[in-house]
């Protein structure tokens, strides 16, 4: 299978909260570090076709960014403490509340994220921004942003990552998805970059344009 576009409705389904406004607002992580890989490609057409429909994107880079994946003591030690919890990383927490749309886009290593991204769910989702905790329970607490949508590229087969239990849709269609509750959600795969030909990069870059467009 060339690149697989995902299910609409994820696992557990999604909640609509009506027609609302259009989103405006779109927060888009790109976690690669390098310029002139496929990745920042595919980054790129996601940033252009958002702005071209006249979105206020956001567009974090990390790497360029220099954001730092590492939790420290200080922080772990304060992660429960909702109002403090937040000083290091209050820049990215900010910027993740004011987003109407959350798009990741990053590739998939040794069937897991960049250590960057993973670095950005442990560091700035925390209790009192992605989720309150409730009883014990996880409670959404991101739910301004009403659509979501990973981009991304593996370098095995869809089979392969299967096998493996695919963390990664894992983590985006259900762990983020539950934190956020989105009206929309979509998971946008190419597998098998190991042996990808130029004219499956240029049909998924064509893929992940249409759907932005429609996003």
């Amino acid at each position: 299978m060339p690149f697989h576009l995902g299910p609409n409705i994820p696992a557990g389904g999604i909640r609509r909260r009506g027609r609302g406004p259009p989103v405006v607002k779109a927060l888009v992580l790109f976690a690669h570090p390098c310029p002139e890989s496929f990745s920042a490609a595919l980054h790129d057409r996601v940033v252009k076709t958002l702005q071209a429909r006249g979105w206020e994107v956001d567009d974090c880079d990390l790497n360029a960014e220099g954001f730092s994946p590492v939790l420290t003591v200080a922080e772990r030690r304060a992660y429960h403490e909702v109002g403090i919890n937040t000083a290091p990383v209050q820049d990215y927490v900010d910027r993740l509340q004011a987003a109407e749309a959350l798009v990741l886009v990053f590739p998939v290593w040794n069937f897991g994220f960049p250590a960057i991204l993973k670095g950005f769910f442990d560091r700035v989702f925390l209790p009192g921004v992605s989720f309150r905790l409730e009883d014990g329970f996880v409670k959404p607490n991101l739910t301004r942003i009403r659509r979501l949508a990973a981009v991304t590229t593996y370098g095995g087969t869809r089979l392969r990552a299967l096998m493996a239990g695919d963390p990664p849709r894992h983590v985006v269609t259900r762990a983020v998805w539950h934190v956020c509750r989105p009206d929309k959600t979509r998971y946008l795969a190419l597998y098998d970059m190991n042996r990808v030909t130029a004219d499956r990069r240029n049909r998924y870059l064509a893929a992940v344009q249409r759907e932005m467009e429609r996003f």
